[in-house]
């Protein structure tokens, strides 16, 4: 059992104990902490609360972490691109088609299976799908990918990533040909309403989603850009990219139906960059695309030569 202890300050005074707390763990869900508090996990004072008690300058707020369950995810020795790793820390270039974390139904050939095999510990805040993991990518998206491999730099990491401190750089090819050489996209991104397996831009359940965008290249019909996360909503540049009316090549969720030579959306997470949860030193990693991302590019440049 983990215990937490934080006193709530003046800047504290009226937030929901629930989505305070979530803020201060920064990888729990809401939902869990909702959970925890309800089955007496979460204390003020002593005292057991409710999720929608409202702190008070002063409280003593005491959170108790379960230890998690055991783990039945089976580890695999699945080849792992390590691009760093240390005693804290694991940094991964994840190959395209390979899926994070584990899910009902889909527990094997998962970054986790291949990182338990690989790591002797990984942290356990995120529960039992989901050890070590603080953010991830999507299953067709290549690139760079932090794990813990405590809790203490869990949190930490978690906390970089909720106070937009890390560095977090994609690069894409998207189709048609983009006017400006450098942009902002600031639009809400949330569950689509008429289909829930697609996100959208919202205004009606979105949260704040920011996406910087700058032109590396431009061709016939398409354009390189490099995309840097201010924020990290689920298929965040797929989405904004889609909504400006330059959705990327070869996405088949938020794309045309065209057919490139590309095994999915050509999106690459490039650069990772964050603060050593130990040394305190700030780390940059930097990956190259993979094969068929720049076999596409190349092709797309001798278009424009011809």
């Amino acid at each position: 059992m983990t215990d937490l202890e934080k006193v709530a300050l003046q800047r504290d005074e009226g937030k929901r104990i629930d989505k305070w707390a979530a803020g201060l763990l920064g990888s729990e869900s809401r939902n869990r902490l909702q959970q925890l508090i309800k089955d007496g996990y979460v204390r003020v004072n002593d005292q057991g609360v409710k999720a929608n008690y409202r702190l008070k300058e002063g409280d003593r707020v005491t959170i108790l972490l379960p230890d998690p369950e055991p783990v039945d995810i089976p580890a695999e020795a699945i080849p792992l691109d390590i691009v760093y790793e240390d005693d804290q820390v694991i940094v991964v270039n994840k190959p395209r088609g390979m899926v994070v974390h584990p899910a009902p139904g889909h527990l094997t050939g998962t970054l986790v299976n291949a990182l338990l095999y690989h790591c002797k510990d990984l942290s356990g805040i995120n529960g039992v799908l989901r050890p070590g993991i603080v953010h991830r990518i999507d299953k067709d998206t290549s690139g760079l990918l932090m794990a813990a491999k405590t809790d203490d730099a869990h949190r930490c990491l978690a906390k970089q990533l909720k106070d937009k401190t890390t560095r977090r750089l994609y690069l894409a090819i998207v189709h048609g040909e983009l006017s400006d050489p450098s942009g902002t996209i600031d639009a809400p991104i949330g569950r689509d309403e008429k289909d829930r397996k697609k996100m959208a831009v919202t205004a009606r359940n979105g949260k704040r989603a920011v996406t910087h965008f700058k032109v590396l290249e431009r061709f016939t019909g398409y354009t390189y850009v490099a995309c840097r996360l201010e924020t990290g909503r689920t298929h965040q540049i797929r989405v904004h990219m889609a909504y400006i009316g330059h959705p990327l090549a070869g996405d088949p969720k938020y794309g045309p139906r065209k057919t490139l030579a590309i095994g999915g959306q050509a999106l690459h997470a490039a650069e990772l960059g964050f603060t050593h949860p130990k040394s305190r030193r700030f780390m940059l990693f930097k990956a190259e695309p993979p094969a068929d991302f720049q076999n596409l590019l190349k092709e797309l440049r001798r278009s424009v030569l011809r």
